[in-house]
């Protein structure tokens, strides 16, 4: 993407996202990457390769394409017309984002939850995480939708913004799909643990750098809300490894630090107890009202990793006068 004259391609999409969310009468790509997961998994399958040569396969050719598929139509709608390319590029990495739709989300179970309608809170919850609903309570409820907004913060927020500065729409959406492989077929179950490796692992590595970048995010947003980020940060440091995935455990430990609260632990994953160790073990309990003000955190924080990311494009822009 050539930065100097499309500099408000950021924040645009961004502003697109707080308006639109995720309707659902709205053509996403997202989902179109989804139904290609499902539909070309088992032909993939069948090839006369290991499990794991075909999954690696399965995913070079998806996570190529994409970015392919994604370069070669915005060359050519910028040949049409650059207008019309910068509302493609506009539209396309609005599409990566997710910070209203995940505060909607989360919010829906904080107002069930307050209702005391904990079985349709746990159906809410099964649409935003990975883990088994019926076994938890009301705290499990409130912990799974807290760390799902952490960690979603870093999928639908940082992610995206980070590759989209770096690369535009064609590498926002590559990441996107390699994250939506990660979540199809990221499993260490029987079925994916082979097939799936390479994409688990491609999802690491894309993450590693924004994981990262999200504790210096969340610490500024608790200097914002609280007026110190020292707890929030020393929480992430010393306790970011506390979890089975090399990345979702900083935001998760830099919220367990800005609330105030105990996150993580035990729970099932299709019918397997996991038993995953304590974020903040010293720090208090949850409460509902924690749900609220995660989602407060996780807003401020998109904001400000706008403002960061969009700021290294100007730098960019002034340091080398393109």
């Amino acid at each position: 993407m050539e930065i100097a004259p499309f500099w408000y391609i950021l924040p645009m999409a961004f502003l697109l996202d707080l308006i639109l969310g995720d309707p659902r009468w709205l053509p996403h790509p997202i989902r179109w990457m989804g139904g290609w997961i499902e539909r070309w998994e088992p032909y993939f399958r069948k090839l006369n390769f290991s499990l794991t040569a075909s999954g690696f396969l399965f995913v070079l050719l998806l996570v190529f394409g994409t970015f392919v598929i994604t370069w070669g139509v915005l060359f050519i709608v910028k040949t049409i017309h650059l207008s019309l390319y910068i509302i493609m590029q506009i539209v396309l990495i609005y599409y990566t984002l997710s910070v209203k739709s995940l505060r909607s989300a989360a919010m829906d179970i904080y107002k069930t939850m307050k209702l005391g309608k904990l079985q349709e809170a746990k159906h809410k919850l099964s649409h935003i995480v990975g883990r088994d609903v019926e076994p938890l309570d009301e705290k499990g409820v409130m912990r799974g939708t807290v760390e799902s907004v952490a960690e979603n913060l870093v999928d639908g927020v940082v992610s995206p913004l980070f590759f989209a500065a770096v690369g535009g729409a064609p590498l926002a959406l590559t990441y996107k799909m390699i994250n939506t492989l990660d979540s199809m077929i990221g499993y260490k179950d029987e079925r994916y643990q082979r097939f799936g490796r390479c994409a688990a692992r491609l999802d690491d590595v894309a993450n590693f750098i924004p994981a990262r970048l999200s504790i210096l995010i969340i610490s500024l947003a608790a200097i914002i809300i609280k007026g110190h980020g020292r707890e929030t940060f020393i929480t992430a440091i010393r306790e970011g490894r506390n979890h089975l995935s090399p990345n979702a455990g900083f935001p998760e430990a830099a919220f367990a630090g800005v609330l105030g609260i105990k996150l993580g632990g035990p729970n099932y994953y299709r019918g397997n107890l996991v038993n995953k160790p304590y974020i903040g073990a010293h720090l208090g309990d949850i409460d509902v009202e924690h749900i609220r003000q995660a989602c407060h955190v996780m807003v401020l924080s998109a904001l400000l990793c706008l403002i960061l990311c969009w700021g290294c494009l100007i730098l960019f822009v002034l340091s080398t006068g393109h």
